[in-house]
């Protein structure tokens, strides 16, 4: 039986900080990033691939406001604008993936798109506290009334931008169909599934009902590896391995991190909330659960075989 890799494709795999976010751009910067992964592949990997969606569904809300504004449209609730979003990605991830292995004369491989649904639990705490901020900006008064029509909690930016949609970010707890993906990626086709951290469903008497929350990439990820028995999880993000002190004058790369030592370092606050935090507690999940592996670093870094930084058991 081959290896299998979980790779979790960070938002700069899709769009850069300094780039509009055109079509051409996201698929281009995809296109990159399918070809960085050959090695793995040359390898012998079975392959599943998991995304981010912060920035497009950034986009499709800002879009709906707009559509509100001059045509009076009716916005869709997040778990639409999510399954939108999963659905356009997977289809420049596939397509983009097959070019590569046709350019790298891998012939064996194809590749398959899950939209995929996740279930979270109702009585998750993260409920009665939303944080996740999404979608424009408004002045307080707005903000204000769209607050008492539609029950949406908005919160005041702390840059001073105006006030902004806050939904909950739930611990995922199970990835629907995931034994279709794990057959799949054990008979060697290329899965992408698991977008955005999955469209966040609760299960309700009669069958799942979508929410408005998001999911942490990485954090289903994980989920995603521990489920189908992944024996590594790779989460591609900017840089190339995790620092201590980053962007300090002592900054240091770290090759090695055991869990207690990831653990020591997240309680100090070494690494960034909404940054490098939940990529280190996804590592720490995964091999927790028994994954031999976490490995963040760049994508450009994977023709290492000794890449990134590595968090294992002890």
């Amino acid at each position: 039986m081959r290896p299998l890799a979980v790779l979790a494709f960070g938002g700069n795999a899709l769009l850069r900080s300094n780039q509009k976010g055109t079509y051409e751009e996201q698929f281009q910067n995809v296109e990159n990033t399918c070809r960085q992964i050959l090695p793995l592949i040359r390898w012998g990997y079975d392959i599943v691939i998991c995304h981010g969606n912060g920035p497009q569904v950034g986009n499709v809300l800002l879009q709906q406001e707009a559509g509100r504004h001059a045509f009076g449209l009716q916005e869709m609730p997040m778990d639409v604008c999510g399954a939108e979003t999963q659905g356009a990605i997977a289809y420049m991830i596939e397509t983009a993936m097959d070019r590569v292995l046709y350019a790298g004369g891998i012939t064996t491989r194809r590749v398959i798109s899950l939209v995929t649904r996740v279930e979270v639990d109702p009585k998750d705490p993260m409920f009665q506290n939303p944080t996740k901020p999404v979608g424009p900006f408004y002045p307080a008064e707005e903000a204000e009334r769209l607050a008492a029509e539609t029950g949406a909690v908005y919160k005041e930016d702390p840059k001073g931008r105006g006030w902004r949609k806050v939904v909950p970010s739930p611990t995922p707890m199970h990835i629907s169909n995931v034994d279709i993906v794990s057959r799949l990626a054990r008979e060697g086709k290329i899965v992408v599934t698991c977008g955005g951290g999955g469209i966040p469903v609760i299960w309700e008497a009669g069958g799942y009902k979508g929410v408005e929350a998001v999911i942490d990439k990485d954090l289903a990820s994980a989920l995603c590896a521990c489920q189908i028995g992944a024996d590594a999880l790779y989460i591609l993000t900017d840089v190339p391995k995790v620092y201590i002190n980053f962007r300090k004058p002592d900054e240091k790369a770290i090759d090695t991190l055991t869990v207690a030592q990831a653990e020591k370092y997240l309680a100090e606050g070494q690494f960034a909330e909404g940054s490098m935090a939940p990529k280190v507690r996804a590592g720490i999940h995964f091999v927790r659960k028994g994954g031999d592996q976490c490995v963040i670093t760049e994508a450009g870094q994977l023709g290492n075989p000794a890449c990134g930084t590595r968090i294992i058991l002890k």
